[in-house]
């Protein structure tokens, strides 16, 4: 009888890296959730839900508050994007601020969720990458949104109009000329009005966007102004939204909807 080739154990060390390269998921993302302002009361459905995605699409998550751990080259340079969900205030110092930049610079994904445009208002170049800032909203209301863009990853689940129940972000003028607009909503449908005694707004016009991407100094950058209220990171259309932004902008692939 013919006795087969003879194959040598693998040692410890390589048996434990290869378990590890078998299970690591497709990308790594960092889930940053500091606030330096309003503590939204939906951060923790927001993080479980971002945790259940993670699971769902197989990629590596890494969530905390602690900048100083995490915003330095040594750990970004781990991650193929980072997200931004409901932070607000100024959440970096200098020093994180430059770390964070340099990420950017070398090609990674920038994901903001809600209120990261109510987040570091004085840093001219994360206003920029964010694309608009948070300027005052009115009460929760639900309005009719549209989808401005269908090709883009996350894109697919949305009917062209749709009711939504969100409290909407009226923003100030656009920080940069290159935004591409996936979603708006129609101010006709709900109450835009909002007065806060030391600021006011009354909407945004004939257009007021809600979510967009662009690409951003060697990097990429997504957007969106859902994700306020904790029953929300329950929708299965906006996690799959969510998702499509985490996805392109750890990987720069895109999505062509079908006729």
């Amino acid at each position: 009888m013919k006795l087969g080739k003879l194959v040598k154990p693998l040692s410890f060390a390589a048996a434990t890296f290869a378990a590890a390269s078998a299970f690591a998921g497709q990308f790594n993302v960092l889930l940053f959730t500091k606030t330096d302002g309003w503590h939204h009361d939906s951060i923790n459905a927001g993080v479980t839900a971002v945790q259940e995605l993670s699971k769902l699409h197989d990629f590596d998550l890494f969530w905390t508050e602690d900048a100083g751990r995490v915003f330095n080259d040594e750990w970004l340079e781990k991650y193929d994007a980072v997200i931004f969900l409901l932070t607000t205030g100024d959440v970096l110092n200098e020093e994180q601020q430059a770390a964070f930049t340099k990420y950017i610079n070398n090609g990674g994904g920038f994901v903001g969720i809600h209120s990261a445009s109510d987040t570091e208002y004085d840093w001219d170049w994360y206003t920029s990458m964010v694309g608009h800032m948070f300027h005052i909203h009115p009460a929760v209301q639900t309005g009719v949104m549209k989808v401005e863009e269908p090709n883009f990853p996350g894109m697919d689940r949305f009917a062209p109009k749709f009711i939504f129940t969100e409290e909407w972000y009226e923003f100030d003028a656009p920080r940069t000329d290159d935004l591409k607009y996936l979603l708006s909503v129609d101010e006709k449908t709900y109450k835009p009005e909002a007065n806060w005694g030391i600021k006011q707004g009354d909407g945004m016009g004939d257009f007021h966007p809600v979510s967009w991407y662009k690409e951003y100094d060697g990097g990429r950058a997504f957007y969106t102004a859902l994700g306020h209220l904790p029953a929300t990171y329950g929708d299965a259309d906006f996690m799959h939204h969510v998702y499509g932004g985490i996805y392109w902008a750890a990987t720069g692939n895109g999505f062509e909807a079908g006729e």
